[in-house]
């Protein structure tokens, strides 16, 4: 979740809102092993901001810190998690990919083309930014464009009900919960599905996908542009409504 107070940092660039807000704009990369210290260090700010709303989620890892570690590993190595940096510093991570959780989903769900989003973390410095919602209509997006996903869907932490009507009020729509009282089921039971029809294409833009080595914080960003970044559509110009609340997934 990322609901934090806090003075909003300076950018340099971004794009009007149909209301004529200024949107900021940031760099997008591949993360990479040395991330991870920066990874487990979002998930460790986000536990301690979400103990004081009344949830377990990340109180401890999952189901121990080796396994939770691993599985952060394995989403850097297998080039499904990403860093969103403003001006070098890194403020948001995400990670994406093309098949679900066996347990989770099944398996008339996973033959569907979709997108699966999980470590959804803003820092709290930038909490009210809009970047989670728009950092899902990346991922949507950006599947839609790289392999037709028709659905990007999310398992939330069961126990998290502010978290889950986040998502609702993002447009998701409840699956079903996963209660999975055996040993070792994820604490992450709450499924839910969005469209990749319904992304908003112009939230997604804010983010350009940049290539290189990542950056020191507070070192102004020259990364190349990737090709392949997502490109604005001039249709959806007058649709950006920003969108602000809680993030981070399990």
């Amino acid at each position: 979740m990322r609901l934090a107070f806090g003075i909003k940092p300076a950018h340099t660039v971004g794009h009007l809102q149909n209301d004529g807000a200024m949107t900021d704009t940031f760099f997008i990369r591949r993360a990479t092993v040395d991330d991870m210290e920066t990874i487990i260090g979002m998930i460790d700010e986000a536990a301690d901001w979400l103990a004081t709303k009344g949830t377990d989620q990340w109180s401890r890892p999952w189901p121990s810190r080796t396994a939770r570690d691993a599985r952060i590993r394995r989403g850097i190595l297998g080039l499904d998690t990403w860093i969103v940096e403003d001006h070098g510093e890194p403020v948001a991570t995400i990670t994406c990919r093309k098949f679900g959780n066996q347990k989770l989903w099944t398996p008339g769900e996973l033959h569907d083309s979709a997108v699966y989003a999980c470590r959804l973390i803003v820092r709290r410095r930038w909490a009210y930014d809009g970047i989670g919602a728009a950092l899902i209509d990346w991922a949507g997006y950006r599947a839609l464009q790289t392999w037709k996903a028709q659905w990007i869907r999310i398992d939330v932490w069961t126990s998290n009900l502010a978290l889950q009507a986040y998502y609702e009020k993002l447009g998701f729509a409840p699956v079903r919960i996963c209660t999975g009282n055996e040993p070792g089921s994820s604490p992450s039971g709450a499924l839910f599905q969005k469209p990749t029809a319904e992304v908003d294409e112009v939230a997604a833009t804010r983010f350009t996908q940049a290539t290189g080595r990542p950056l020191e914080p507070g070192q102004r960003s020259r990364l190349p542009v990737a090709q392949g970044s997502l490109s604005r559509p001039a249709e959806s110009a007058s649709k950006a409504p920003a969108r602000h609340g809680p993030v981070p997934t399990a």
